[in-house]
């Protein structure tokens, strides 16, 4: 900006000048916070594709993660709905604040509150309670707890954040003040089992699942470029109920201009528009589908409620190839081309292996939460699956193991081209020591990232195989017999264990991930408490 251009025509230059002088400033400040912006965590798994990989950090690193140490935990108001508490954090760095320039680090909790802490020391800096305006018409249980759900996503174009609260309206708010930007519109059923904002080229993204307040299952969509006239559309994936899109991550967001959701439980029928069991694949901004996977078990996925939504997909590319990983409670990870979903009969992946839950249990066993992807400095590409229970025997050989695994793990494996068939297939590379149960990882600097997280994953009173009769375990038998969160540090590339929290998080938590910025890691738990984790020293 030229300074001559405070001189222009007009009578009041004083008040030119001090307008200029303001405007000058706010570039200045601009410029100065952009690089900053680098260190953002800014929505659920790092990214729109899910993959968890903070490739902004430099600060771990194999040789230094064992000198991690809680750095500060902050105890939020906030009352636990069922299981759930705090939403996993999001991060953003350099936000001008009414104190000054900050990192602030985002949660939501399940009573309708919001919270923007200082990444310093663990402070609130503003704070934010939701109203409803409609009542939920029962008291709600673990699988219905009519809370609020959704891991709120940064808009950094809009200097906004996201959040949907528990009656069903997104809300647009100020990152730095809190101040209502978008006022809030109502964009899924109140008391809906929503999941983690995304968003893409100014269009909000969220999956509904569990037909919680008669709420149908799909992806939904809100453009909020014009805040007075949002567009709000819809991808219903089953008419007759079921079918829910779950994965922590919600749906997940392709650089290929397409958007995917693995679902649960119900109908596969595509002539009449049901996609149970199976992973679909939409255009993003109208939400037409265009294309979908289905194993070929399908109908025994259903009828062992072994959903494939119970994990959600990340999407990475490798070499020439776009590709989408997922996996479920059955426990089986699926590799699959993102450009055409299961070849052209829809039923033909690249790779296909049992990892766990040869019992078909359909709680405490199999693949839960997302699977996360990472490219490393040779430019190899990564997988990480969060694996719940023993290994099944099913499971392919790794070359590197870590002791015992009664309760759940991490696997690795490496994305390489097939000699014999000259696609893509997944190779084991490690599995970790045990977790009680891990949740989808998060890596930066050769170092992934876990929460084992100490959760009663036992659903019913008795059997885990589906059958007639099963009773459900109330919300207060869901939180007896837990176990304290522990935050793992491991080698990226062997699963050897480098760092362990110990009993610095006071209790368990519900399916909940990580984020990492600026050198920081940030956990919650289920009493809603706010961790941060950093190097000693730094």
């Amino acid at each position: 900006m030229k300074a001559d251009h405070c001189l222009e025509r007009g009578t009041d230059l004083k008040r030119r000048v001090t307008n200029c002088s303001l405007k000058a400033i706010s570039c200045c400040l601009f410029l100065l916070l952009a690089p900053l912006h680098a260190a953002d965590w800014p929505t659920f798994g790092h990214d729109p594709q899910r993959t968890g990989y903070a490739f902004e950090e430099d600060a771990f690193s194999v040789q230094n993660v064992s000198g991690l140490e809680l750095k500060w935990k902050t105890q939020v108001k906030n009352e636990p709905k069922s299981l759930t508490a705090l939403t996993a954090p999001v991060v953003a760095a350099g936000v001008a604040t009414l104190k000054g320039v900050k990192t602030l680090v985002y949660v939501a909790g399940s009573d309708n509150h919001f919270y923007a802490l200082d990444a310093s020391d663990g402070s609130v800096v503003w704070s934010r309670d939701f109203e409803n305006h409609v009542l939920p018409k029962d008291a709600g249980m673990w699988l219905c707890p009519n809370n609020l759900n959704a891991t709120p996503t940064i808009d950094r174009d809009r200097n906004a954040i996201y959040a949907v609260s528990a009656d069903g309206r997104l809300w647009g708010l100020d990152l730095g003040t809190g101040e209502v930007k978008f006022e809030p519109v109502q964009f899924v059923g109140a008391f809906s089992k929503n999941w983690s904002l995304n968003l893409f080229d100014g269009v909000v993204y969220t999956s509904i699942s569990q037909d919680c307040a008669g709420a149908r299952s799909g992806i939904y969509s809100m453009d909020v470029r014009n805040n007075r006239r949002p567009v709000i559309r819809d991808l219903i994936v089953s008419k007759r109920g079921g079918a829910g899109i779950w994965g922590r991550g919600g749906p997940v967001i392709g650089k290929n201009g397409r958007i995917y959701a693995a679902t649960g439980d119900g109908e596969f029928n595509p002539a009449s528009g049901e996609y149970a069991s199976s992973v679909i694949a939409a255009t993003l901004g109208q939400l037409e589908l265009v294309d979908y996977y289905v194993p070929t078990d399908y109908r025994a996925v259903t009828k062992f409620d072994l959903d494939m939504g119970a994990a959600g997909p990340v999407w990475f590319a490798h070499k020439d190839y776009n590709l989408v990983a997922f996996g479920g409670k059955q426990g089986v990870l699926y590799l699959l081309d993102a450009d055409l979903l299961g070849n052209k009969d829809h039923q033909t992946p690249y790779y296909i292996r049992q990892l766990s839950n040869d019992d078909r249990f359909f709680a405490g066993k199999g693949i839960w939460g997302g699977v996360s992807s990472w490219r490393d400095e040779d430019d190899e590409t990564w997988v990480y699956v969060p694996v719940w229970g023993p290994v099944s025997t099913k499971a392919p050989a790794f070359p590197v193991t870590n002791g015992p695994r009664p309760h759940g793990c991490v696997m690795a494996f490496k994305v390489v081209i097939d000699s014999a068939t000259k696609q893509p297939t997944l190779e084991p590379a490690w599995i970790s020591g045990d977790f009680d149960v891990p949740e989808p990882v998060a890596i930066a600097g050769g170092v992934v990232f876990a929460v084992s997280t100490g959760e009663n994953t036992q659903q019913t009173v008795g059997a885990q195989v589906l059958s007639t009769g099963l009773k459900l375990l109330t919300d207060a038998e869901r939180g007896q017999n837990t176990k304290n969160a522990v935050l793992y540090a491991l080698d990226a590339k062997t699963g050897k264990a480098l760092y362990q929290s110990g009993d610095a998080m006071a209790t368990w938590v519900h399916f909940s991930g990580l984020a990492v910025s600026g050198g920081r890691i940030y956990a919650v738990d289920h009493d809603s408490r706010v961790y941060c984790f950093g190097l000693k020293g730094k």
